[in-house]
């Protein structure tokens, strides 16, 4: 029996990168996914719910396979700091994380167009950052443009230099895509990775 596709909900070239380590085949779609957050809804269920809808907003046009939908959300306090789009909003959000530490949730959600079974998991990453001075922001946002990034930082990138510890289960989720987990919902559908 052949294994059904992979497809991944994203149009996001950090998780496709990231997705292409296991060495698998798999297509990309463009979920079309309103992700902003609802009303008195927490971080953590802002990035289930958009993980899910994400990977059933393409599910349609793949009636046997496996696609995967992410979404992460950073939180400081109450305050929710998604992809800040500009550079105005990005010098705005890391000068009120400098010094202090900022919770990542990364929803993840693999769906079994076949059954309807969605499997959706939860990755926190709890990211310190560095005291940077207002010219080590400004440095820092013109050299790796992370306008795109929950949170304003490329873990993968220069951002990495900005940060002063992370405390997580899978150093992947930060960057969007927990391989981890992943791994562990293709093995319940019985996808293997290690496949010859």
């Amino acid at each position: 029996m052949n294994a059904p596709q992979l497809v991944l909900a994203s149009t996001s070239p950090f998780r496709r990168e990231l997705l292409a380590r296991l060495g698998l085949p798999f297509s990309i779609a463009n979920p079309a996914v309103d992700e902003f957050p609802l009303p008195g809804e927490s971080p953590e269920s802002t990035a289930l719910r958009l993980s899910e809808a994400k990977a059933r907003a393409v599910a349609a046009n793949y009636p046997e396979a496996l696609i995967i939908g992410s979404d992460q959300v950073a939180c400081l306090d109450d305050q929710i700091f998604g992809k800040p789009g500009t550079h105005e909003n990005a010098v705005k959000q890391l000068q009120s994380m400098r010094g202090r530490s900022v919770n990542f949730f990364t929803g993840l959600c693999l769906l079994n167009t076949k059954t309807g079974q969605a499997h959706i998991r939860g990755v926190p990453t709890l990211v310190t950052f560095r005291d940077l001075t207002d010219l080590e922001i400004e440095n820092y946002l013109m050299r790796d443009q992370p306008y795109n990034c929950a949170g304003s930082a490329k873990s993968e990138g220069l951002g990495i230099a900005i940060i002063a510890k992370m405390d997580g289960s899978d150093p992947n989720a930060l960057i969007g895509l927990p391989l981890i987990a992943l791994c562990d919902l293709l093995k319940i559908e019985r996808y293997s990775v290690l496949k010859q």
